[in-house]
């Protein structure tokens, strides 16, 4: 049946949001096979690994806020789902504007088809959910800290490393990520304002609304999580202004994950004894194996994302080796105290322009 234009939001009228959930549910793979009182054990285990992070992020970075209110244990379906509800909140606005500048929506968008959208974001968001560990939204009100339970215990099994170790080793990361958008009043806001604002450009021309809008539903998921800057997002971009902002949200996404990645290494042994056996095998794991997964790892932009993390990583080390804790946490004053893309690279260029 087609849908009211009169009275369907724009942004619901150009992608069938709950066929994408369906669809994710359906691409992505349901984990391993646990117990009724495995998979109890396993939810335990992870709140309590997530409430125990904070004090350790707290003084490894040296940042002082509230400990979260919980933690939200999802599955694959789950996470899946969360996240389609976080992209249409962030589309919204973006697609009503683009609307309300013509009298109607561009016929090619209408011949796209909103079920055809919904399957591009579901089937990517699908693929994902057998990759991702966890993930801080920043963008819901409050922000929600979601752990992927399917896949942390896959991970874990794969990796043949101790189950409550790696379940800490996780939470520490994505509890950092808590700590960096409550630490601060203004990060969440001006990374949504730069997401928003390059989507929008890239759907400006009417007579190539259609195409850009599925190369940014395409990237999206990577944009908001930091994976990537994928071949379909890149293809869509045409000016400086664009190509500027998505270098600038890289960055900052590079400096967020590198930052996470320094802190779950950085608590050490006595918060989690096998922190190096850890790491060792799952850097070893991001690397991909076998022709499939590594053609899979690039179509999706997460060997982008293993780049990223080691950029981060060593952006941070580097300021802290020269300035300190304290001088590197300079960076969360404002948004002109983020690193330049330029900057990540060379940490000694952010230390002059933000110290001196």
């Amino acid at each position: 049946m087609a849908a009211d234009t009169q009275t369907t939001p724009p942004v619901d009228q150009i992608v069938d949001w709950e066929f994408a959930a369906r669809t994710a549910a359906r691409v992505g793979r349901p984990g391993p096979e646990v117990s009724a009182s495995e998979a109890e054990q396993i939810v335990a285990q992870l709140r309590d690994s997530a409430a125990a992070a904070h004090p350790h992020v707290q003084s490894v970075t040296g940042l002082n806020t509230v400990a979260g209110e919980g933690v939200l244990i999802v599955d694959r379906a789950g996470w899946a789902r969360a996240n389609i509800t976080a992209f249409r909140t962030l589309l919204a606005p973006v697609i009503t504007e683009v609307f309300e500048k013509r009298d109607k929506p561009p016929a090619r968008i209408a011949s796209l088809g909103s079920r055809v959208a919904g399957a591009e974001v579901g089937g990517l968001l699908g693929i994902l959910s057998s990759r991702v560990l966890g993930q801080y939204d920043a963008f819901g009100d409050p922000g929600r800290l979601l752990l992927v339970a399917p896949t942390i215990v896959a991970i874990e099994r794969d990796l043949g490393v101790v189950p409550a170790d790696f379940r800490l080793w996780v939470c520490l990361h994505e509890e950092t990520h808590r700590v960096q958008f409550t630490a601060t009043d203004w990060l969440a806001g001006h990374l949504l304002g730069e997401v928003r604002g390059l989507i929008g450009e890239l759907m400006q021309e009417p007579s190539q609304v259609t195409e850009r809008l599925v190369g940014a539903l395409r990237g999206l998921p990577d944009i908001i999580r930091g994976d990537s800057t994928g071949a379909p997002l890149l293809d869509a971009l045409q000016t400086p202004e664009q190509r500027r902002r998505l270098a600038a949200i890289t960055a900052v996404m590079s400096l967020l994950e590198g930052h996470a990645d320094v802190v779950m290494d950085d608590v050490g042994p006595q918060v989690v004894p096998s922190v190096a056996t850890i790491r060792e095998r799952f850097s070893k794991r991001r690397a991909g194996r076998g022709a499939v997964d590594q053609l899979l790892r690039r179509l999706l932009g997460l060997d982008a994302k293993a780049r990223q993390y080691a950029d981060g990583a060593r952006f941070v080390r580097g300021v802290i080796e020269q300035v300190g804790m304290d001088g590197f946490n300079a960076v969360w004053r404002s948004p002109e105290t983020l690193p330049h893309p330029d900057e990540i690279a060379d940490p000694r260029a952010w230390v002059r322009r933000v110290h001196g």
